[in-house]
């Protein structure tokens, strides 16, 4: 039987048994030590195939920025491949693909982190490269200025010349008034213009100390090893003062608030929004089952009835927006020609009163529980995946144990637990809307004599 074929057929029969005993029962081995100078360490052996993750995730978003530096932690992140003392700009990643891996970084509201994969045997390198730019990291004003600009035209791609970039980045600045996710991870531009070089080096120092920091190993590695290497290389960097901690509670909604933005764009959209408690939260699970039950798939309540009945919309969709602290519940819908963002969103207001009032059958229920539930366990099959769920959960919830309790949350879960969560959170007074009004382009100015 070929290896692929075996597979197949032990996740088909796995999750079989899921799904008749109620929820799966996740476990997996995962090794954790700190070094002395605060550096967390997990480690995850799997040896199904002769290769290797290697992580660090830093204690760091876009919500421990504060206005006028806006932005900054992406921008540190694009820095950190633009040279340390001892690898040249762009070196890192050019080692790593000559040795057969690959590697990216990701800066979101509340964490940075930094990934190889690789085979086993190169692992040293890995940590060698990661260890060097979390030491060593020498920004230069030149470097700061050209990816400055890098940066910049990120933001007018994802935010200034999107429609939807635009929307979302409005659902923010409307729906948070007091915490830091009032901005998007891009920063503001004119905060982006402004960040100086000891704003940057000021910022590194600050929170990419090793007492901020968790490097995850999975993959086909022995833990004893890991940890000589990790000795080898971290050691000698230094821990840091504690960086300052985001104390601000976002207030309490007392209204709906409305938002219209006016852009270039085809059709009408809207978006709208209703704080939701943090991720890891109770509520965050039969919350999770009405986004599903409400958006997810062609047979969800919204797509069945705007698409196909209604025909009105050309997209919709949502989910829950969670974070580190209390996050959105989130729809997004473009309208067909002809009709309007008042229709549509007057018909998703129709979907979730229903939601509050009608028990949901229990048919639609398990499909919702089952679909989070496989989407979660099919994301554990590759080490990296696994390695992005040990460090999103140790680096957000503070425990990655948390993570093997996921499923049976989810299974959990009840039409009462999804009636009583609307009727909480799904108030007008809880409401953001955020709504995007077409504008034709300027017809170019005559110029002919």
């Amino acid at each position: 039987m070929s290896k692929i074929l075996g597979k197949s057929l032990w996740v088909a029969l796995f999750l079989s048994l899921v799904w008749q005993s109620g929820f799966a029962q996740i476990n997996f081995p995962v090794e954790k030590y700190t070094l002395d100078n605060g550096l967390t360490v997990l480690i995850s052996e799997d040896h199904s195939a002769p290769v290797v993750t290697y992580q660090v995730w830093y204690k760091v978003g876009s919500k421990n920025e504060r206005p006028g530096i806006t932005g900054i932690s992406h921008l540190c992140e694009h820095m950190m491949f633009k040279g340390s003392k001892n690898v040249g700009p762009q070196e890192h990643a050019r080692l790593i693909q000559a040795n057969g891996g690959i590697n990216n970084a990701r800066t979101s509201f509340d964490i940075t982190y930094y990934w190889e994969k690789l085979a086993n045997d190169k692992l040293e390198l890995a940590i060698n490269l990661e260890a060097e730019r979390q030491k060593n990291l020498t920004p230069t004003l030149e470097n700061l200025t050209s990816e400055r600009e890098v940066v910049k035209e990120e933001r007018r791609m994802r935010v200034d010349n999107s429609p939807f970039g635009a929307v979302f980045e409005q659902m923010l600045n409307s729906a948070f008034v007091a915490h830091p996710y009032h901005w998007e991870v891009l920063g503001f531009m004119s905060d982006l213009d402004n960040i100086t070089l000891d704003d940057l080096k000021n910022y590194y120092k600050t929170y990419y100390a090793p007492n901020n920091a968790i490097a995850v190993v999975a993959g086909d590695v022995n833990p004893k090893e890991v940890m000589k290497l990790m000795h080898k290389y971290y050691d000698d960097i230094p821990a840091q003062p504690s960086p300052p901690k985001v104390g601000t509670v976002e207030p309490e909604q007392k209204g709906e608030r409305i938002a219209y933005i006016h852009k270039i764009a085809q059709m009408p959209a809207f978006m709208v929004g209703y704080h939701i408690p943090e991720f890891g939260h109770p509520d965050t699970y039969p919350l999770s089952v009405a986004a599903r039950i409400l958006f997810t798939g062609q047979s969800s309540r919204l797509y069945q009835k705007m698409i196909y009945q209604d025909q009105s919309a050309l997209y919709v969709g949502g989910d829950c927006f969670l974070l580190q602290d209390p996050g959105l519940f989130y729809s997004f819908a473009i309208m067909q020609p002809g009709h309007t963002a008042e229709e549509g969103k007057n018909t998703l207001f129709e979907q979730i009163d229903k939601l509050k009032n009608e028990p949901v059958n229990e048919k639609e229920l398990q499909k919702a529980k089952n679909q989070l539930e496989s989407k979660f366990i099919f994301g554990l099959q590759s080490v990296e995946n696994k390695g992005d769920k040990i460090g999103y959960y140790q680096t957000v919830l503070g425990d990655y144990n948390k993570l093997f309790e996921e499923a049976k949350e989810f299974q959990q879960v009840t039409a009462e637990d999804v009636m009583r969560v609307a009727k909480k959170y799904f108030d007008e007074n809880n409401r953001n809307l955020v709504v995007l009004v077409p504008e034709m382009p300027e017809a170019p100015t005559s110029t002919g004599k």
